[in-house]
């Protein structure tokens, strides 16, 4: 059948007109990924308001607290997963139970336990840091956590608190030049580096009770430059809270430290997570910086009885404080909002790598920096009571013959 000039022109047309509607499409498709790429935050921020428009108030009270002792809720309805936590500075922590402190028994979760960052600060080398981070990234990966709660940064004032093993050492400059690489290699496999704790936990009696005094110059000059280092370079996007006061106020709330500093001052867009049973009332945690609540029905330190976790301070009492009137919802908000974007950079990320599990390049990177960090004395004149002889042998009697010290020996959480 022979088909009419007027038919013909038509199907030009029409074929034309498809034609140019598909290349627009494939055009401004390609414009809004470069757009995304570009402008990363405005796209990111548009894209969490319109799923917090559609959380439900108990759904976003949900995400704000703990659902076991190391993960939060997510929102199945909606394809929002749980946010999974690990300990780790220097290691990442076999699996506990649900909701005691008892292993796991899994029989995969073998790691590299990587020498404490007391020791990686001695090397005095960013690149060694680096890859450090990036090696205990990868271990986190592959465990499938979103969040490594390390590293730790308080400086060190006395010898006698418990944290600093795990500590980068008692110079601001060393460990603001030494967190920045490590906080980067971590976070290069799509898992947050959780900096702890800030700030000012520098003993180990009374910790979770002290009130820390001091002046603003040994506070900006002294205590948070680490930080000021993770947040402003390393771009960190999860921050741990002390267990101490500050000037009166709990560190996990703190209208100062969270509020004024760390989320005004230095415009830090990611999640402040409390350490374990550092919150202590709803009020405070709902107006001063506290996004996420974790461990509170524990004594924060190692033992509990069966959490509740619908009574922790951000779960129903901020939900009823919430629907009286007495807070207001875009507090919520706020948490959520941070809580999603710690997600789109983790969990809800497209081009996460898969990670890697103890192995030689691991263990060659440990090896580096317990070398690099080794301080070796001279024993010059018998100055120590041990001769230079191959055929001396040393006994070691006591806990450290007895106990593992890859958690740090006594140190807790």
């Amino acid at each position: 059948m022979k088909i009419k000039f007027t038919q013909r022109l038509f199907l030009i047309i029409v074929i034309s007109c498809f034609y140019v509607t598909y290349a627009s499409a494939q055009h401004k498709e390609v414009d809004i990924q470069l757009t995304a790429t570009k402008l990363t935050s405005i796209a990111l921020d548009a894209k969490i308001d319109s799923i917090i428009k559609i959380l439900t108030l108990e759904e976003k009270i949900a995400m704000t607290h703990a659902q076991s002792k190391f993960s939060t809720k997510g929102v199945a309805r909606l394809g929002i997963p749980e946010i999974w936590m690990s300990d780790g500075p220097h290691g990442v922590r076999e699996e506990i139970s649900w909701d005691s402190w008892s292993h796991a028994e899994w029989t995969n979760d073998s790691i590299t336990a990587f020498p404490a960052l007391t020791a990686l600060a001695a090397t005095f080398n960013p690149e060694l840091s680096a890859n450090y981070g990036s090696s205990i990234g990868e271990e986190a990966r592959y465990r499938k956590k979103d969040v490594l709660l390390g590293p730790g940064i308080n400086i060190y004032r006395t010898p006698m608190n418990g944290r600093n093993f795990e500590y980068l050492g008692e110079d601001p400059y060393l460990a603001a030049t030494m967190v920045v690489p490590y906080i980067k290699g971590v976070q290069k496999n799509g898992v947050a580096a959780c900096v702890k704790h800030f700030a000012l936990n520098n003993q180990e009696h009374w910790r979770d009770k002290i009130n820390v005094e001091l002046s603003d110059r040994a506070l900006y000059e002294i205590y948070l430059p680490a930080f000021k280092a993770a947040v402003k370079e390393a771009k960190v996007w999860s921050i741990m809270g002390a267990y101490n006061k500050i000037r009166g106020q709990y560190a996990c709330h703190n209208e100062l430290l969270l509020n004024k500093i760390l989320k005004t001052d230095w415009n830090f867009d990611g999640v402040v997570i409390s350490d374990w049973s550092g919150a202590h009332t709803t009020e405070e945690s709902a107006k001063y910086g506290l996004d996420i609540e974790m461990g509170t029905g524990t004594d924060g330190l190692g033992t509990s009885t069966a959490n509740h976790y619908d009574n922790y301070y951000l779960a129903k009492p901020f939900l009823k404080a919430i629907k009286k009137g007495v807070l207001s919802e875009d507090l919520l908000d706020d948490k959520v909002r941070r809580i999603l974007r710690l997600m789109y950079r983790t969990n809800l990320s497209f081009n996460r790598p898969l990670g890697k599990l103890n192995n030689k390049e691991h263990h060659e990177v440990a090896l580096n920096v317990a070398t690099e960090g080794i301080v070796l004395l001279k024993n010059e004149d018998d100055f120590f009571p041990i001769k230079d002889d191959k055929t001396i042998t040393i006994a070691v009697i006591g806990e450290n013959a007895t106990r593992v010290m890859a958690p740090g020996g006594d140190h807790q959480n």
